[in-house]
């Protein structure tokens, strides 16, 4: 931790000496770290370790420093450590270049590589990046399926990243025509920023009145760069080079109800140019009021959204009061809409159900007209808590009322932070700074669907328009669509080979598919090494049929006299088969009962059956014995609840029983003198033999086990260790009947009653003791 503390000191000192000064605004400098984290080879998601910095508004420059750390000083090798960086949610990253589901769509993040053998650190600078909640992904290469046993010592890299960053707290606010004068230097450019209220169709920043200090700026140039926007390395900022005296930039469709960062940076060498800027933003459609009226309450929302139709007084007051219509589609889905009107927006109702799962469904029906006047607006507001989920827009055209021809289409751009209000053949799916998503439906394609996993966390805008071929549209001037707008954990629930499960970045949660059977993927669709139902039924029939051999075992320990040793072994083959049954990855399963008890039963009896075995090798008196098994048994329970796959839940319990055994096979040789067991045939026929058995077993299970060799490795593992069992167990105690077991056992399998009268009675001496 030292190290690391210093280091961030002297990241902080480095970045408060390169941010260069500014003297129109003043700027102050904020450090940020996140915990050290072990990193992971890539095998899904869930192996990517997730951090959530946040960044002020007014950032100029942002400074990552990421440090990674070799855990154990043995050689590794060189490792390459992937470090992804997204803005506004978790980044979407494909390291492996696996399919994704259908209608999926992603753009791939920002990604460094950085070669670690003991230690290795690196920077990544941003300017003027976006204000909001950055994340940071990082894993090790690809996974290679070898399955590492825990607590054994292997290749760990420890991963920690910090933030240093330098924000502007007095930036100038450009208003509304309003010339502002400002001065800029090659090392210091001007700041300032503006707020675009919402309806906002265009945006124009005008430089102008361009001078410099020094003298003439040579053949009339500015000279200037005008930047607009932040950068948020999937969009970057518009940029524009002023060649004259003055210039400007447009925006069209700029982002609604948000500040907007302007930068004038000068490209003239040791020289100071001044210069006014103005601003002036158009709305070309700014309804009187948006939504609901005034006196619709909530029984009202509530009972348009399950389609209970309202009074026709209300909705013909909503368009009166209005230029933003919207009627009630289940009276009537196609009533015409006001001419005067320049965008008919929809209200939602917003239905929370679940972590990761909500829902956006029209107050007035399911069913939304749209027409090829003009668009037809709905809102979705996304908060941080639904960027870990996937958001799933589907568009279903309804041809109940009116059926549309091949020449028509209704075209729908769901776009974040602002929307497209024209939309036309021609006309792209993409606003000033950001890019939206595209879909249409017609006659030919009635249904359309779109899959974002992990979206931005802003405001999303979904415009519908009826587009024809021709320039009019005939009789059919409004249709009827259906959009679904819903945000769920994964895609598809990650279908048949695949679980999702949620996940934890500290107070963040996000969700991710974990594939079975060999499928991969986003959405686990994949197939490329998928397994076939024939080798899932093979891998299930190998784990499951193979702890049978432990019958022998039983039958062996049941022939000579040792009951509870076989009714431990009885136990393990159960839980173990069943186990194994509900374990599998693809759909060739069987699960009696929950997989974890099924888990903890089978690691229970498999660390049990040798705690017994070895002591029954022991060969120590019943009482003692018996009282070993209870204790051992009570405190293998207690360690398996407390880490069922701890190395040592498994060593210490074969240390002890061996220790214990050794020591009372060195007493009785040295009692005797002479080596126990003391026949050499016991030693070559059956000790060796067993140890062998258990050594290539243990070998097998540690250090060669993988995700495709698994289902034969492990199934020897279980033939191995009941074979041992078989070769180890001792033979038949010579004097049972100083334990009054020979005597008890054959006494009862050759009882038969005898009546005697209404009882049944035994013949047999009692003996008689006299007390003086």
């Amino acid at each position: 931790m030292d190290l690391y503390f210093i280091l961030g000191l002297l990241f902080s000192a480095l970045t408060a000496a390169t941010f260069a000064d500014d003297e129109q605004v003043t700027f102050v400098s904020e450090l940020s770290s996140k915990p050290t984290q072990k990193l992971s080879k890539y095998g899904w998601y869930g192996s990517v370790r997730l951090q959530r910095f946040h960044i002020p508004k007014d950032t100029a420059i942002a400074r990552w420093l990421f440090s990674v750390t070799k855990g154990h000083t043995f050689q590794c090798g060189q490792h390459n450590v992937t470090i992804h960086i997204r803005w506004g949610a978790p980044p979407v990253i494909n390291p492996t270049g696996l399919a994704f589901p259908n209608a999926t769509l992603w753009s791939p993040s920002l990604s460094l590589t950085l070669p670690v053998t003991s230690h290795s650190s690196t920077t990544f600078n941003i300017s003027n990046p976006a204000s909001g909640d950055w994340y940071i992904g990082a894993h090790l290469p690809e996974d290679d399926g070898r399955i590492e046993q825990k607590g054994f010592p292997s290749c760990s890299y420890f991963f920690q990243p910090q933030l240093s960053i330098r924000r502007a707290v007095d930036t100038p606010i450009l208003q509304q025509g309003k010339f502002v004068q400002q001065t800029a230097a090659p090392e210091k450019p001007a700041r300032l920023k503006l707020y675009v209220p919402e309806f906002t169709s265009s945006l124009s920043i005008s430089v102008a009145d361009c001078s410099s200090a020094e003298g003439d700026l040579g053949s009339g140039k500015c000279s200037l760069v005008l930047r607009l926007g932040s950068t948020s390395l999937q969009e970057g900022p518009v940029t524009v080079n002023c060649s004259g005296l003055s210039c400007s930039a447009t925006l069209s469709s700029p982002p609604w109800d948000t500040w907007l960062r302007v930068v004038v940076e000068s490209n003239q060498d040791n020289r100071t140019v001044t210069f006014s800027v103005v601003s002036n933003y158009t709305v070309g459609c700014k309804p009187k009021s948006v939504g609901l009226t005034a006196d619709d309450d909530f029984n009202t929302l509530r009972g348009n959204s399950n389609y209970i139709n309202a009074t026709s007084a209300v909705n013909s007051s909503v368009i009166a009061n209005s230029s933003v219509a919207f009627c009630n589609e289940s009276l009537s889905p196609l009533l015409p809409l006001l001419a005067s009107a320049c965008v008919w927006n929809v209200p939602l109702l917003y239905e929370e159900l679940d972590v990761l799962s909500l829902r956006f469904i029209p107050v007035n029906g399911p069913n939304v007209s749209v027409t090829n006047t003009h668009p037809t607006l709905l809102i979705y507001p996304l908060q941080t808590r639904a960027t870990g989920g996937t958001l799933n827009l589907q568009l279903t055209l309804n041809n109940t009322y009116v059926t549309m021809g091949n020449s028509s289409s209704v075209v729908a751009c769901l776009s974040p932070w602002a929307p497209v209000l024209e939309l036309n053949q021609s006309q792209s799916c993409h606003t000033a700074l950001f890019r939206g998503y595209s879909v249409y439906v017609n006659a030919s394609v009635p249904k359309a669907v779109v899959r974002l996993p992990f979206p931005h966390s802003t405001t999303w805008y979904l415009t519908l328009q009826l587009i024809c071929n021709s320039s009019d549209c005939g009789n059919l001037s409004v249709v009827s669509v259906v959009p679904e707008v819903f945000i769920s954990a994964c895609v598809e629930e990650c279908g048949i080979y695949g679980e999702c499960r949620l996940l934890r970045s500290y107070s963040y949660l996000y969700a991710a598919c974990v594939c079975k059977a060999g499928w991969n993927g986003w959405g686990c669709t994949d197939d490329s090494t998928a397994q076939s139902y024939s080798r899932q039924m093979t891998a299930t029939l190998l784990l499951t049929l193979s702890n049978l051999f432990f019958l022998p075992a039983i039958v062996i320990a049941v022939r000579r006299y040792y009951i509870t040793e076989a009714s431990v072994y009885l136990f393990t083959m159960f839980f173990s088969t069943f186990y194994h049954a509900c374990d599998q990855p693809g759909i060739a399963e069987l699960c009696i009962m929950d997989y974890d008890t099924l888990q903890y039963c089978d690691f229970l009896g498999s660390v049990c059956s040798i705690w017994v075995t070895i002591l029954c090798m022991a060969r120590i008196r019943d009482t003692f014995k018996y009282t070993l098994f209870i204790l051992g048994v009570l405190l293998i329970a207690m360690s398996m609840q407390l880490d069922r796959k701890g190395l040592w839940n498994m060593l210490g319990p074969i240390l002890c029983a061996i220790l214990i055994m050794v020591t009372f096979w060195v007493y009785r040789g040295v009692r005797r003198r002479h080596c126990y067991p003391p026949s050499w045939q016991r030693w070559v026929f059956y000790l060796i033999p067993g140890v062998l058995c258990a050594l290539i077993g243990v070998c097998l299970y540690i250090f060669t086990e993988t995700e495709d060799n698994y289902y034969y490795v492990h199934s020897l593992w279980h033939i191995l260790v009941a074979s041992c069992v078989v070769f180890l167990l001792p033979p038949e105690e010579k004097n049972r009947e100083v334990l009054n077991w020979d005597r008890d056992w054959s006494l009862n399998w050759s009882w038969r009653p005898q009546v005697c009268g209404y009882t049944l009675c035994q013949s047999s001496k009692d003996e008689l003791y006299t007390v003086t």
